[in-house]
């Protein structure tokens, strides 16, 4: 009888499960590294400008005192 002879891709298996998951890791690692270096380094205009833009598009709200009684 033929004894079963393993394929080398099954023992190698957990390594290039734990390689992918380390490549997962580090390109999740750099995006939020990278998402949080620029957000600490945003110049103060750019800040300002993106305040701006947002008072523009707000709508006021109508509070008790706002709203005509008639």
């Amino acid at each position: 009888m033929k004894t079963k002879a393993f394929t080398p891709m099954g023992s190698l298996h957990p390594v290039l499960f734990f390689a992918g998951v380390y490549v997962v890791a580090l390109f999740f690692s750099i995006f939020i590294c990278s998402s949080l270096f620029y957000s600490c380094n945003a110049s103060p205009s750019t800040i300002t400008d993106i305040s701006k833009e947002a008072e523009k598009t707000v709508e006021p709200v109508s509070t008790p005192a706002t709203v005509a009684v008639r």
